[in-house]
């Protein structure tokens, strides 16, 4: 989500507002790194309208989190719970994420000039 918000105001991507190689980013918690994302856009004159991601992951079983999840990311987003979108896929069984060797996600912004 960091990544699609930075991406859709044309402000770089995540590896270059937390570089990996700063250990002041190590373990840093993925919720501030949002945050910062989301200020940033703010900055550049831009405000979200919304969000949506995709997770794909065999397990854990996500669905019963969606609710938790979507309120905790409106109120780090600043806007209404249901403008994020979340969805779970399974590799059913085939491919590394099928197989359970690797969790993946893609995330699409909205994002809106301020007026």
């Amino acid at each position: 989500m960091t990544d699609a918000l930075l991406g859709a105001a044309a402000l770089g991507d995540i590896g270059q507002l937390f570089p990996d190689d700063d250990e002041a980013n190590r373990d840093r918690d993925s919720a501030e790194m949002l945050r910062a994302a989301c200020r940033a856009v703010g900055k550049a004159g831009w405000r979200v309208g919304n969000i949506d991601c995709i997770v794909f992951a065999q397990r854990p079983k996500l669905t019963p989190h969606w609710p938790a999840i979507r309120r905790r990311l409106a109120e780090i987003l600043d806007v209404a719970p249901d403008c994020v979108g979340l969805k779970a896929k399974t590799g059913e069984d085939l491919g590394p994420v099928g197989r359970e060797e690797a969790l993946s996600a893609q995330c699409v912004a909205l994002i809106f000039l301020k007026l």
